[in-house]
């Protein structure tokens, strides 16, 4: 079975975001990214399928500038084995539906059994990719995983709902978006790190696929969340409520 894993390069969660002066959206300049948390947890489930015999082959492919290549590098440095990057330039960042519609293309050249995605990347959390994709394939799709086995060319996923857990069947081919809880992904070694300078990866560009990036959603303004207000200590439960009752919360 081949596994297709599609991974984005993102700003790396332990950053503090800037917004831009102009509010046009978020400042890049010098800084650090990396791996998007949730497609580092994919990229493990692909690995250690791989590595439980139900998988043959892991491929991971990323869309975006051509600096994703280190991203790629990452997954396949924790053990996938060929890469493809996949240049697109939107002049901003790349839509949901032009990410399906790519990854379709890739899937119909590729003819993966699986598609593993992260659940949603942390820049925009859209959540959207994983669902367009499974619509886009016509395939059954099973997200927010918590807990993934293959048994009989089928796909048991647990997932983490509003009352409690739920548990669902989807035949292969399926997609599958990742949930934190998942698993722990793996630090890369440094042997594999240079194992991975090795490793293939396919340039290609999103007009290979005849698939337009032109943008269709326009953002209007960048803000950042307002701060904390300070509070207010009180010296019983009376005063309590007569707070409460000035805020009108009671």
């Amino acid at each position: 079975m081949k596994i297709l894993v599609p991974v984005k390069r993102v700003i790396d969660y332990n950053v503090k975001v800037k917004v831009k002066s102009d509010g046009t959206g978020v400042d890049l300049a010098n800084v650090k990214m990396s791996m998007n948390p949730f497609d580092e947890i994919s990229v493990e489930a692909a690995i250690r399928l791989k590595e439980a015999g139900i998988a043959s082959e892991v491929i991971v492919v990323s869309i975006g500038e051509k600096k994703s290549t280190e991203t790629l590098r990452t997954a396949l440095a924790m053990g996938a084995d060929r890469g493809i990057l996949v240049e697109a330039d939107a002049g901003g960042d790349i839509e949901p539906l032009t990410v399906a519609k790519i990854l379709a293309r890739i899937v119909a050249d590729e003819q993966p059994q699986l598609v593993i995605l992260g659940k949603q990347a942390i820049d925009n959390d859209m959540n959207a990719t994983g669902q367009m994709l499974a619509a886009l394939l016509g395939w059954g799709q099973a997200t927010f995983a918590s807990e993934l086995k293959i048994e009989d060319g089928k796909a048991h996923v647990t997932r983490e709902v509003d009352g409690g857990l739920q548990t669902i069947t989807v035949a292969l081919p399926a997609i599958i978006t990742t949930d934190l809880r998942l698993n722990e992904p793996r630090y890369a070694s440094l042997p594999n790190i240079m194992k991975a300078k090795k490793k293939p990866v396919e340039e290609k560009t999103a007009a290979d696929y005849g698939v337009d990036t032109a943008l269709r959603l326009k953002v209007i303004a960048t803000e950042e969340p307002a701060g904390r207000a300070a509070g207010i200590k009180v010296g019983s439960v009376s005063e309590l409520v007569e707070k409460l009752k000035e805020t009108g919360m009671v």
